[in-house]
């Protein structure tokens, strides 16, 4: 079925290939660890805190090797964007926890293995970056944007405390997602490999589910049944 998936991206762009084989992680995502505590707005101030603070070392892995493939014919778009996520959270840290964060809120043995496989997906040609960027920035320009509404009302947080949500340098945050989700098709062309790409996008939803999960039950809430 994988090899399927990936023999349609011509016809039919690698993010419908990704968006088909990862729909059902998607779900899980959704319904797993500290994402379903924001979205039913159980999570605390500092259960927040440790979400955003073991998701740095991904973007950072993330970010780095996009630049460091700037030049690429495959990547060479995406890294244009310049959508600098992690600095955007590491500001919004700085606002909820102070100067020291870094080396006073955990970071997680899951956070670690996360950052790690992105920076194995940056070696060669860097193409199953286009996975991660997939997985992660089209997240921030949708569902992220719910969880910013609920994290300001349950949390009572400002602009200022949810610069991670915060893509208003871009005129148009529609035409943003619109022009991501193509540029990601274009990167898919030049891809040796589709179908590594595709398998590299169910890696990051379970990356990002046993990421959730961790922060979860390092927070000590308790997992909702399934």
């Amino acid at each position: 079925m994988t090899a399927t998936i990936a023999d349609q991206k011509t016809a039919r762009g690698l993010v419908s290939a990704l968006y088909v084989r990862t729909k059902a992680l998607h779900t899980e995502a959704e319904r797993s660890g500290i994402v379903v505590d924001i979205l039913r707005g159980e999570a605390s101030r500092d259960d927040y805190v440790l979400f955003l603070r073991n998701l740095v070392p991904a973007y950072r892995e993330l970010e780095e090797g996009l630049a460091r493939h700037a030049a690429s014919p495959i990547l060479g778009e995406l890294a244009r964007y310049r959508l600098d996520r992690a600095s955007a959270i590491e500001s919004d840290l700085e606002v909820l926890s102070g100067q020291g964060w870094e080396a006073r809120v955990p970071l997680l043995p899951a956070a670690e293995t996360y950052a790690a496989k992105i920076a194995d997906a940056a070696g060669g040609d860097g193409s199953r970056l286009i996975a991660h960027a997939y997985t992660r920035y089209l997240g921030d320009l949708n569902g992220g944007q719910i969880l910013s509404r609920l994290l300001a009302k349950a949390l009572d947080l400002g602009p200022h405390e949810l610069s991670f949500y915060d893509f208003s340098r871009f005129a148009d945050p529609d035409a943003l997602k619109s022009d991501y989700r193509l540029a990601i098709d274009r990167a898919g062309d030049a891809v040796s490999d589709p179908a590594a790409v595709v398998e590299e996008g169910a890696l990051a939803f379970s990356l990002n589910i046993a990421l959730s999960e961790a922060v979860q039950q390092a927070a000590g809430t308790t997992a909702p049944a399934r």
